[in-house]
């Protein structure tokens, strides 16, 4: 049965970009020589690990991220997993069935300013502004608590 699935990997970090290409490419090829459909790849690049992971004698605290959404015939995941855990490249993986496959943009977008309140052009005018904001919730405190309790509340005496 055709499902939709995702499969992110973490690539050594000490290969070359050419090997890292051809490492994605290599499974790539596998995927659509067994017929899988909308092959989507993002390469996430160089992360930081959460922990140290030891492979033969290599400890590894950067990865290089791939993620790999597509549809394909179940039975061929079990078959790209051994292929992924024979590589040497390879230090994690994980594939995850899922019901609706992302959206892959084509390349995001650098992060831009966030919109927030304008900055006070001296420092009398952000001292004015902070005591107002003080003064604007020390009387919403006061009028929250001496307003009289509606006729649904109920009061305990």
């Amino acid at each position: 049965m055709i499902n939709n699935y995702e499969t992110m990997y973490i690539i050594r970090p000490d290969i070359t970009e050419d090997q890292v290409s051809q490492e994605v490419k290599k499974y790539e090829d596998f995927l659509n020589s067994r017929g899988a459909e909308s092959i989507k790849i993002q390469n996430h690049g160089k992360k930081r690990l959460a922990y140290t992971i030891h492979t033969n004698n290599n400890k590894h605290n950067d990865g290089i991220y791939v993620q790999m959404n597509y549809r394909i015939d179940g039975s061929v995941i079990d078959s790209l997993q051994r292929e992924m855990r024979i590589s040497e490249n390879v230090i994690r993986f994980l594939t995850l069935k899922v019901e609706n496959p992302p959206e892959v943009a084509a390349k995001p977008e650098p992060a831009t300013e966030v919109a927030s309140r304008p900055e006070p052009e001296t420092e009398t005018e952000a001292t004015e502004t902070t005591e107002a904001a003080a003064e604007q919730a020390a009387e919403e405190m006061i009028s929250g608590a001496t307003e009289e309790p509606s006729p649904t509340e109920e009061t305990s005496q």
